[in-house]
């Protein structure tokens, strides 16, 4: 199967910077009907603006995926503005750089909020609405934390395993809708991502300058939605990691070991 996108009636989260932006940008370019939303107003509407200007179709509504009656405004909003829905994708989250004991239940709480019920919920409210879709589809940008935990990042790991274990079960529940569900496991990427972390206190290093460049992981997403893939693994680095922990998990449990071991050896 290959999905086409021109004319795609589509609601993105996290539509305003990193991932989500060279999303908007990279649909509108080939000719997909945009329901932009993201809690930042101005960049969303500068967005909106400048997509129209070059020719595409796109409404901003700007929100907060946490809060019910905004989802149920974005979803209302693609109905009302291209009379329905083809395409859900949810992109919005939110990371804690930060070791678990150091954390709090707040934290986790806003992370499982953001990352889990958000898109959780908002799939629950699409469902009506994209069964009657043109190749309606469900597309969830998750992590490759999502399928290997990892140190200083066991709250976001958390949620994202949550949001992989919800994309699976959906995927043979809406077979009998119609409705396609796939998953993206992005490695790590230089986004706007790393400038809005609830804490950012982890000793764990992550070397973000070597990340993949955002408009390379929204390409992947692009691609994965044309192709129908069931999941996709972006990044050279969630590819290793995650081709090495399916057949040996013991052993990047003990290199994770020993790398946090030396990181607080003077603690």
């Amino acid at each position: 199967m290959r999905r086409e996108l021109r004319g795609a009636r589509i609601l993105l989260t996290g539509a305003s910077s990193g991932i989500g932006r060279c999303l908007a940008e990279q649909m509108a370019q080939a000719g997909a009907r945009l329901v932009l939303a993201a809690r930042s107003a101005e960049a969303l509407h500068k967005l909106a603006q400048s997509l129209t200007a070059h020719g595409a179709e796109a409404v901003a509504v700007p929100g907060d995926v946490t809060n019910e009656a905004d989802r149920q405004h974005m979803l209302s909003a693609a109905v009302e503005r291209f009379g329905g829905l083809d395409v859900l994708l949810n992109n919005a989250g939110v990371g804690s750089w930060c070791h678990f004991a150091e954390s709090s239940e707040e934290s986790l709480r806003r992370i499982m909020e953001v990352n889990f019920f958000a898109p959780a919920e908002l799939i629950r409210l699409a469902i009506p609405v994209l069964r009657n879709g043109r190749s309606p589809a469900i597309v969830n940008v998750a992590s490759m934390c999502g399928r290997r935990g990892i140190p200083a990042w066991s709250e976001y790991s958390a949620s994202k395993f949550a949001l992989c274990g919800l994309t699976e079960a959906l995927r043979g529940e809406m077979v009998r809708f119609g409705i396609d569900v796939l998953l993206i496991l992005p490695g790590v990427t230089q986004s706007g991502f790393w400038q809005h972390l609830l804490r950012n206190s982890g000793r764990y290093p992550l070397n973000i300058s070597k990340g993949m460049p955002p408009e390379k992981v929204a390409a992947g997403i692009v691609r994965a939605l044309r192709k129908n893939r069931t999941e996709t693994i972006l990044g050279w680095d969630a590819r290793w990691v995650l081709r090495i922990n399916r057949f040996l998990p013991r052993l990047v449990d003990a290199l994770l070991a020993r790398q946090v071991r030396r990181l607080y050896a003077t603690a």
